[in-house]
């Protein structure tokens, strides 16, 4: 038996409401039991944009804690020594901004800046395929994450500055094939950009200092060796591309958060065993053990966790780590044929995708590619769920039962104060009224002048951060020097070839549309600022293939965006997807704007994490049907479009 291991660091991923509120949530998990803060940043945070923002608009505080200024980060960390800490921030396109705010108030509390230890996640290409946090084209966003790696090359020597992150691809419907390929194709991309802005002989050391954030899905002997896999190809390729002798620096070190596509909606009791099978894919093998679990809570499916579902996650970890035997023993599967078969047949899988991309021009170059692949892959997953190929316990096969007493009273979840939003916009004001104007303004000038010239832009956002600007002015700085971008949907124009199950609905798009006059037109919209768009990407993808005239542009409209675009197509179903919890004041403005137009003859129908009397009041504000993930059988919902379109269709003959 060899010495007991040190277990991992055990997080859980957490912030919402305000900076005061999640900090007391931080102190109380730390007294729990935590060992680390892995926090979660609102949607407004993530994106750029301050809480006043039209675009902020009931997403203030909804998915994580608002960070608007140096204030709010001072908030989030009271009485709690950075120095001691070990912090993630899962935080991508203003990752240059919120360090720079973390080391302003590692500075202030008196820290040695040297001795922080923490991740940035730092990874915008996963953001243009999966979760749609971007701001800025990929070009400038590449040379922004090498700006903060090869700052804390120099000034924060035991920060990781990027967390490359296969966790969304998964979500998206990666295969673990793609998985693997594209999350290292990333830190190809990122390395190699690297090379250019450190000293040769410290290129070794940075890349032993990039990580992983990886997904553990419920097929956990897959996962496992999916884990493994990852494992030896980041060592061959740290060996043969980039020349690293030294094993420390080729060590594959990666945190997770185990799967949240796969908790349910239906029976959500279940979803303790899904996450507890999950954790062991990432904590039984000792050769590709994690370094650090955070698991979501079992009620993640019906909204937000409340300290005692995080309490639950939290204690399943400490349970595995010591009351079992498991950290007690070497790796369990070395010599496993079964074992090194499966993993090396997710290794020749991840070549060939990885040669691929090579030839493409590398990750950067493949973002549409990529894009689209995933968007197929996730329909084929989903394809398997609804003819039954795939069982999910409580949703495809098994679903009577007892009701769930977890979810009685108060539905089983935490709901943010709306005032919530108010008062931070409060705080935010009157920060901007407390500061001096004038050297705000030279800090931002400063900041336009170096990310102007291709200078690292941490120095000048640590800079602006003291100075008293806000995430939306470091953001706007940077949209006028690098322009924005709209990723690709990974949703083309003409359907595919797929015809299994559809001919009935076909036939019914085909009947309504020679009623119409024209082809059924369905417009799919996101408003506001959540990024989530795999559920919008599948209603559009399965709709198109079902025969109907499909607009969809993307994450990130307004509203009224939205409603211009129903009236410039005439469309005749308008289609929402919110998966952030802002579905309420969203859906309200839209509605105002859906009548002031004269379109209240235009079905509405929303899908999303919708709470049942959240789902009644959307209904009495005119939307005609409300979906939620129970709602697996896509096909049930193409025939209800078909269906809301017949008076219109009656009408018009």
């Amino acid at each position: 038996m060899a010495d007991k291991d040190k277990p991992w660091l055990f997080r859980t991923y957490a912030g919402h409401s305000t900076a005061a509120k999640s900090n007391a949530l931080y102190r109380g998990n730390l007294a729990k039991g935590q060992t680390g803060l892995s926090v979660a940043f609102d949607l407004p945070t993530q994106t750029g944009y301050d809480s006043d923002h039209v675009l902020a608009r009931g997403e203030v505080g909804k998915v994580g804690v608002p960070i608007g200024h140096l204030g709010d980060m001072r908030a989030l960390f009271d009485r709690i020594p950075l120095e001691q800490m070990n912090t993630s921030m899962t935080i991508n396109a203003t990752a240059p901004w919120l360090l720079a705010l973390y080391i302003a108030v590692a500075e202030e509390q008196g820290a040695d800046v040297g001795r922080l230890q923490g991740t940035v996640q730092n990874d915008l290409i996963k953001e243009y395929l999966s979760r749609g946090t971007y701001i800025c084209p990929p070009a400038p966003s590449l040379a922004m994450i090498t700006d903060v790696a090869a700052y804390t090359r120099e000034h924060l020597p035991k920060w990781n500055p990027m967390n490359v992150c296969s966790y969304h691809l998964q979500e998206a419907g990666a295969t673990p094939q793609q998985e693997l390929a594209y999350a290292l194709a990333t830190a190809i991309a990122v390395l190699d950009d690297l090379k250019g802005k450190v000293p040769s002989d410290t290129f070794p050391e940075m890349v032993g200092r990039i990580s992983f954030f990886v997904n553990a899905g419920i097929r956990f002997v897959t996962e496992m060796c999916k884990m493994r896999a990852f494992t030896e190809l980041w060592d061959e390729i740290t060996r043969e591309r980039y020349g690293i002798t030294e094993e420390k620096y080729r060590r594959f070190r990666y945190g997770v958060q185990v799967n949240s596509l796969g908790l349910t909606e239906q029976q959500p009791e279940n979803n303790v065993y899904r996450i507890l099978l999950e954790m062991l894919a990432v904590t039984l093998s000792k050769n590709a053990r994690a370094r650090a679990v955070q698991l979501p809570a079992w009620n993640e499916a019906l909204g937000l966790p409340r300290p005692w579902d995080q309490q639950w996650s939290l204690r399943m970890q400490q349970i595995v780590a010591y009351e079992t035997d498991l950290l007690e023993y070497g790796d369990l599967f070395d010599g496993n044929p079964v074992i090194a078969a499966r993993v090396a047949e997710l290794k020749q899988g991840a070549r060939d995708e990885l040669r691929l991309l090579d030839d493409m021009g590398g990750a950067i170059a493949a973002i549409d590619y990529m894009k689209s692949r995933l968007v197929e892959s996730n329909a084929e997953r989903l394809g398997r769920i609804e003819t039954n190929e795939t069982v999910v316990v409580g949703v495809n096969r098994w679903q009577g039962g007892e009701p769930s007493p977890l979810t009685a009273g108060d539905g089983g979840i935490m709901v943010v104060d709306p005032a919530v939003e108010q008062d931070q916009i409060a705080r935010l004001r009157a920060w901007r009224v407390g500061r001096d104007e004038g050297t705000v303004r030279q800090a931002l000038d400063a900041l336009r002048d170096a990310a102007a010239r291709g200078e690292n832009v941490m120095p000048p956002s640590i800079a602006a951060a003291k100075a008293g600007a806000t995430t939306g002015e470091w953001a706007d700085v940077m949209r006028q020097v690098h322009g924005e971008y709209r990723g690709p949907t990974g949703v083309s124009a003409s359907p595919s070839n797929r015809t299994e199950g559809l001919e009935e609905i076909r036939e019914a798009v085909d009947a309504v549309s020679a009623r119409l006059g024209r082809r059924l037109k369905f417009l799919v919209g996101k408003p506001g600022l959540d990024g989530h768009s795999n559920g919008a990407e599948q209603i559009a993808f399965r709709a198109r293939d079902c025969g109907m005239d499909i607009t969809y542009e993307g994450i990130r409209l307004t509203p009224e965006q939205i409603v211009a675009r129903a009236q410039e197509d005439d469309a005749h179903v308008v289609g929402l997807s919110i998966l952030s919890g802002s579905h309420l004041p969203l859906i309200e403005d839209l509605m105002a704007r859906i009548r002031a137009a004269g379109l209240d003859h235009i079905p509405v129908i929303v899908g999303g994490i919708i709470p049942d009397d959240d789902a009644a009041r959307l209904r009495a504000m005119g939307v005609a049907r409300v979906y939620t993930p129970k709602d697996f059988q896509l096909n049930t919902i193409m025939m209800d479009i078909v269906a809301l379109v017949g008076p219109v269709a009656e009408a018009a003959e």
